[in-house]
């Protein structure tokens, strides 16, 4: 895990929340996208951020995405998640930015939800 260049941890303390809240019917996985190539990979900061927000019950959510390969927020999208075979994949930067450096449009999931929208599939290894 690496953090790209971007605001240190104070400085996303002054940003207006709402500017780093999940908007209404956002995915985990937009959400992460969205955050990662803004702010750069924080462990499972966005995550935590993401699951408190929309989905304080999800407790097992961080334990279901290291299953999956997901060790911090940036590992989800290299290791748990894709995006759907014909779809733009946001890491088309390349090896040396494996963030991603484009943001889908999401497609919204129902309230409380933590899994993705149909523009992400589980990656299979």
């Amino acid at each position: 895990m690496e953090d790209r260049p971007g605001p240190h941890d104070a400085d996303i303390h002054v940003l207006p929340v709402t500017e780093t809240w999940p908007h209404p019917g956002e995915c985990l996985t937009c959400y992460l996208t969205r955050m990662t190539s803004q702010f750069g990979c924080r462990g499972f900061h966005w995550t935590t951020r993401f699951r408190d927000v929309t989905a304080p019950q999800a407790t097992a959510l961080l334990r279901r995405l290291s299953h999956m390969g997901g060790y911090c927020d940036c590992e989800v999208l290299m290791n748990a998640y894709v995006p759907r075979q014909g779809l733009e994949h946001p890491h088309a930067a390349g090896l040396m930015s494996p963030l991603p450096t484009t943001t889908p449009t999401c497609q919204r999931v129902r309230r409380g939800s933590t899994r993705p929208c149909t523009v992400w599939v589980r990656r299979r290894s």
